[in-house]
């Protein structure tokens, strides 16, 4: 009688650990067709993680720009001067 409880019970507690441990879904990174159109969704541009604008002489570098390595590759078409951010912008 006792084994008819503790097996039930135990299958249980086996299926919530596995469904407590499931990974989640990530979202897939969105390939822009441009940087019009990647500016639109993200205003200042999206870099790597870790990633330095680049700039010439006194202009002031972007550091508010979205920082996903996902994005990013989807996205290195738009990297022009190859920095780590894409479709920079002030």
């Amino acid at each position: 009688m006792k084994y008819r409880v503790i097996v039930p019970v135990l299958a249980l507690v086996a299926l919530a650990s596995v469904t407590a441990t499931a990974p989640a879904t990530t979202a897939r990174a969105t390939a822009y067709a441009n940087c019009t159109a990647l500016n639109r969704a993200l205003p200042h541009g999206v870099g790597k993680r870790g990633a330095v604008d680049h700039v010439r002489g006194s202009t002031t570098p972007v550091t508010y720009f979205k920082r996903d390595n996902a994005t990013y590759n989807a996205n290195t078409k738009s990297d022009r001067d190859k920095d780590g951010v894409a479709c920079e912008k002030l």
